[in-house]
């Protein structure tokens, strides 16, 4: 049985405001893979929006679940990207 979260309106707000950033950050990417741009700018701009998403589900699970660690969660190292990535090179 699914039981929906009931989050605060303030932070359901704020979650809200971190998805439309990142859908904005994720259409800049979009225009920067269109206007060729070079591949480390777009790579620095896809870890961001990463992170982003990452803290915002994070500050849901935390809000949402009860007795939620506020310890914040260690990045995974996202090195492999670069060597991937041929024009980065």
């Amino acid at each position: 049985m699914v039981v929906p979260v009931e989050l605060p309106s303030e932070i359901l707000d704020d979650l809200q405001k971190r998805l439309r950033r990142a859908e904005g950050q994720i259409r800049g990417i979009q225009g920067m893979l269109e206007d060729k741009r070079d591949c480390r700018d777009i790579v620095t701009q896809l870890s961001a929006v990463i992170s982003a998403l990452e803290q915002t589900g994070f500050k849901l699970v935390a809000t949402g679940s009860r007795g939620a660690s506020t310890t914040r969660r260690r990045r995974r190292p996202t090195g492999w990207v670069w060597m991937r990535c041929r024009s980065c090179s």
